[in-house]
Order: C-alpha cells, then sequence, then structure tokens
C-alpha cells in the first residue's frame, strides 16, 4: 500500500506525535508497504529523503511549525497517489486532506493525539474557563464526519471527543512503542554522576519540560515528602520552556541539592536512565497516550500519576503504579510517600508493569492500523468510480 502521513509538524520538532510517526512508517516500512510524510517546513531546507514531502511555509516564532494553507506542487501531486491518508493533526492537515483527498476518493483516518482545550490553557492561561472545549464542540465534530475513520489511542481520548460532541464511530488503537530497548538489560546511569547514593530512593520524570505536564505540582509533592525522608531523591530528564521556571522553584524550596535536571540527552540513552531509577512520577493531565509512562513500565518501573485520559487508562492502580483520583495534593503527596517507603509494593509491581507494557508494542498496534488501512482501501474502491471522482482524475493524470 501507499499510506500518506499528514502532519502540521516533523523532523524540526520532537514530541511523542513526531515519534510515533517515525517509528510506525519504519516498522510499515519493513512490511513492504511504502509510506509518505506530508508536511511543512524551511524553504531553504534541503531533504534528501524522498519520502518526507516537505511544502514551505511560515516560521511560528522558534516553535518548529511552520504555517501554510496549501502544498506545492510536488506534494499535491505525490498526495493523489495514495490508498489511504492518515491524519495527526486536525487543523491544519487535516483541513488539507479535505481539501485534497476527499473529493478524489482517498479515505482519511484521523487519530486525535492532543487534549487540545487543556493544551490551550497551559499555553494561553489567561482564557476564559470552558473556551477550549467550546471550540472543540464546534470544530471536531464536523470533522470527524468528515472522516473516514476516527482513532483514539486510549478510551479516555474517546470519551473526551464523545464528550464535545464527536458521534463518529471511534475505534481505540493505542499509539505502539518499541518495548525493545527498555526490556533488555542495560548498564543503568551511574547515579553518583548526580550526587544520589545507593541507598537513595530515585524518582525520576522524562519528557518535556512544558507548562502542560504540570511539574510545579510535583515539585510541591516532592518537597512535602523530604521534609520526612531525607533519602528521597527526583532525576528530571529533558528540556522545556519551564525549566529556568523550575529551577527557580527549587532554590527557593531548599531542594535544589535532592533534585537534578539533566537538559536534553539522547533518546538511545533514556533506557539508562530509567534503569538507574525505582519508580516514575508524572503529575501531567494532559496526555493521550503518555509514551515516557509506557517506556518507564517496559523498564520494570512502577507509576505515580493521575487519573486523565491517558495517564489513568495506562497505569492500574495497585497494579502497575498507583493513581491519584484528582489533582489533589495532599492525596498526590500520600501515594508518593507509599511509593518510596513500600520497597515490596515497587518489586511487585515492576514485574507487572513490564509485563502490561507489551499491549503498545509497535509490533501488535502496527497490525491493528494495518488492519483499518487495508479495510479502508477496500472500501473507497467504489466511491472512486463516483463521477466527481473520475473527472478528477482525468484531470490529474493530464496535469502531470
Amino acid at each position: 500500500m501507499r499510506i500518506g502521513m499528514m502532519v502540521d509538524v516533523y523532523k524540526s520538532h520532537v514530541s511523542g506525535i513526531t515519534n510515533y510517526i517515525k517509528l510506525n512508517k519504519r516498522h510499515l516500512e519493513k512490511a513492504g508497504h511504502k509510506v509518505f510524510v506530508f508536511t511543512f517546513g524551511d524553504e531553504d531546507h534541503k531533504n534528501d529523503d524522498p519520502t518526507i514531502i516537505q511544502s514551505p511555509g511560515l516560521p511560528l516564532v522558534d516553535t518548529g511549525y511552520y504555517l501554510n494553507i496549501r502544498y506545492n506542487q510536488q506534494a499535491r501531486k505525490m498526495l493523489r497517489t495514495m490508498d489511504v491518508v492518515h491524519v495527526h493533526h486536525p487543523f491544519l492537515s487535516g483541513r488539507l486532506s479535505l481539501h485534497y483527498c476527499k473529493p478524489r476518493g482517498i479515505p482519511i483516518l484521523f487519530t486525535n493525539h492532543t487534549r487540545y482545550d487543556l493544551y490551550a490553557h497551559a499555553y494561553i492561561p489567561y482564557l476564559p474557563d470552558g473556551v477550549g472545549e467550546t471550540f472543540l464542540r464546534a470544530y471536531l465534530p464536523a470533522f470527524c464526519r468528515s472522516m473516514n475513520l476516527v482513532v483514539a489511542p486510549s478510551p479516555g481520548m474517546r470519551d473526551v471527543l464523545k464528550r464535545v460532541g464527536v458521534t463518529s464511530q471511534i475505534e481505540v488503537v493505542p499509539n505502539g512503542v518499541d518495548i525493545t530497548p527498555f526490556q533488555k538489560d542495560v548498564q543503568p546511569i551511574d547515579r553518583s554522576e548526580f550526587g544520589f547514593g545507593n541507598d537513595d530512593v530515585v524518582l525520576i520524570y522524562a519528557g518535556r519540560l512544558g507548562p502542560e505536564k504540570n511539574l510545579p505540582f510535583l515539585l510541591r509533592a516532592f518537597n512535602g515528602v523530604t521534609q520526612t525522608y531525607d533519602n528521597i531523591r527526583l532525576l528530571i530528564v529533558g528540556d522545556g520552556p519551564e525549566r529556568e521556571n523550575l529551577e527557580d522553584r527549587l532554590r527557593h524550596m531548599g531542594i535544589a541539592s535532592q533534585v537534578r535536571l539533566t537538559g536534553i540527552v539522547n533518546y538511545e540513552d533514556i533506557p539508562r536512565y530509567l534503569a538507574m531509577a525505582d519508580a516514575f512520577v508524572t503529575a501531567s493531565v494532559t496526555e493521550v497516550h503518555p509514551l515516557s509512562v509506557i517506556e518507564a513500565m517496559a523498564s520494570g518501573l512502577p507509576v505515580l500519576g493521575i487519573q486523565s485520559p491517558g495517564v489513568g487508562d495506562t497505569i492500574e492502580d495497585g497494579e502497575t503504579g498507583l493513581i491519584v483520583s484528582e489533582e489533589d495534593l495532599a492525596a498526590f503527596t500520600a501515594k508518593l510517600v507509599r511509593l518510596v517507603t513500600d520497597h515490596d509494593m515497587r518489586q511487585q509491581m515492576s514485574v507487572q508493569a513490564r509485563h502490561t507494557s507489551g499491549i503498545y508494542a509497535i509490533e501488535r498496534t502496527t497490525k491493528i492500523m494495518m488492519e483499518h488501512y487495508q479495510h479502508l482501501a477496500y472500501q473507497s474502491m467504489g466511491h472512486k468510480r463516483s463521477l466527481r471522482t473520475r473527472i478528477l482524475g482525468i484531470v490529474d493524470n493530464w496535469r502531470k
């Protein structure tokens, strides 16, 4: 099959979505399929990968995003040859898929990866409550009805879509993760590099340091635990716009010696960082498919998180980790105390977490997604015989 991935941003930006697309693309290609990524970028950038079709766009400050309302001629010509198109962002790429693919009978699948309502408030905190959800109610239901298939990476995200008025059929297909590097025996990073001792209980967070990750909440809970237990340490792996703010908070709380921030590390080294820790912690409530949580589970780490779509779907409370029912600091701190003091519980959860992570193996999820691609392509064969589609096909052939 010829599969098109439509994304607003790709190589110029690192995120869970772009990592998933790269991984999914690689596994589909290993199975013999042709996969092309349609995106935007710097007009002067020389792309040496013919499967990444990049149209020029205007840079959006320093976010890595480039904006345009149309594809260039090369992209439009290539897009017409796809058997199925998979849209990963609903606003820019989604509208373009309706403009270029829908009239030609090319089936379109849409995966909703993001809690756009919560992200809006994380980055524009002065927005009135409900604005994000109001916008989604006005946009997403009609957009999803125009898709041939809607996919949610978790049951929680499916429920969110239904809550904002999406009535289309929604299939739940987790975003696949390459769990193999995390389940192998690896040489852990030496704790002494961060001033941590072998008797310390080391908690780890890995991911983007953005306002949507709720890291100040995590630091407040950690600070509360350190008042009673002096052998607790926290390693924060990653970088982002909140780093300076977090460092200021650590100094103000007086726990800078117990918390270390690594900055950006090579993704290939993440298994070694996880291997040095005793548990993974996150306070994010914006995750739809928490890649870092799944990687931690594959590494055998119990996870503490807050009930929300994605995190709550991934962690089994009392089995693979601990879940707090809501964003309550006292409750989160109490469960953090339990996590760091109960060694036997952590050991039991470690075994179950490693086992459960197999649900998200890329080999399994790619097979499921491929079945959807093939079904949509088969269904579209009849639609492509419509008069309008045939006329557009004649016009497209004349333009070649």
